[in-house]
């Protein structure tokens, strides 16, 4: 675990937790993945030397053999339907979305069904039929139809809503500094993010907290606090890391 004096009190929640004989679930998903790279090595070398399972949500119009070849051995990884192409439909100066409600439902629908078919084919094995929406947007309308057309679960970010019409299995913490620098946040407000979501388990939600990355655009320091987050976790009671197929039960 990092020794830096910012991680201790993630520690010392760990440690109490554990003591208190509860078990949090966590899971990992990173999103963009199109094709073998030196930054999808290093994810996946990471997460396997720690035993953290991989869900890595793929973009499927643009996807293909050479990724399939690059994962096929990679046992703790699941593969999850990233959108379609993940292109902007939203108008004018709105927040980016691809499946928002710009377009006709049946038009997004039919990419959606297009891309899982996709993915069926190239990951027998490994996909889970899981819908992360480019961006974690999607219009509530396509929600209810989402299980006719093949999907079990959506993942966005943000506690999930109590009532919904498909198993949401969100994110909660974001790695990435998105408004400011576009590389890390801070790893003490990453730790009191984490430490926020352990704290409202602890007060009785039973939602697995959602750690995400984005391997193709990560600097050192989102390398640094993934290796420090799985170092502190792994030797911990307290915390185990799910595959996507145990979370959408």
């Amino acid at each position: 675990m990092g020794d830096e004096p910012i991680w201790q009190p993630l520690h010392d929640l760990l440690q109490r937790i554990a003591e208190e004989g509860r078990n949090v679930a966590f899971w990992l998903r990173d999103d963009d993945a199109i094709e073998p790279t030196p930054a999808l090595d290093r994810l996946l070398e990471l997460t396997a030397r720690f035993a953290v399972p991989l869900g890595l949500a793929v973009i499927p119009a643009f996807t293909g053999r050479p990724l399939v070849d690059r994962l096929r051995d990679e046992s703790h990884t699941t593969v999850l339907v990233h959108g379609w192409s993940h292109e902007n439909h939203a108008a004018g100066r709105g927040k980016k979305c691809e499946l928002g409600a710009e377009r006709p439902q049946d038009v997004v629908l039919g990419e959606l069904r297009d891309g899982l078919d996709k993915l069926k084919t190239l990951y027998p094995a490994q996909l889970e039929p899981m819908l992360v929406p480019p961006w974690n947007r999607v219009a509530k309308a396509l929600l209810p139809q989402l299980p006719a057309s093949g999907f079990k679960a959506v993942s966005v970010y943000g506690e999930a809503e109590q009532q919904s019409p498909i198993k949401l299995v969100n994110t909660h913490v974001d790695i990435m500094d998105w408004v400011g620098t576009r590389g890390c946040r801070p790893h003490s407000e990453l730790v009191a993010l984490l430490m926020a979501e352990l704290e409202r388990r602890i007060s009785g939600s039973n939602e697995p907290i959602g750690v995400l990355t984005h391997h193709l655009v990560h600097d050192d320091a989102c390398w640094d606090f993934m290796a420090k987050l799985f170092e502190a976790t792994a030797g911990s009671g307290a915390v185990r890391w799910h595959r996507v197929r145990e979370l959408m039960i």
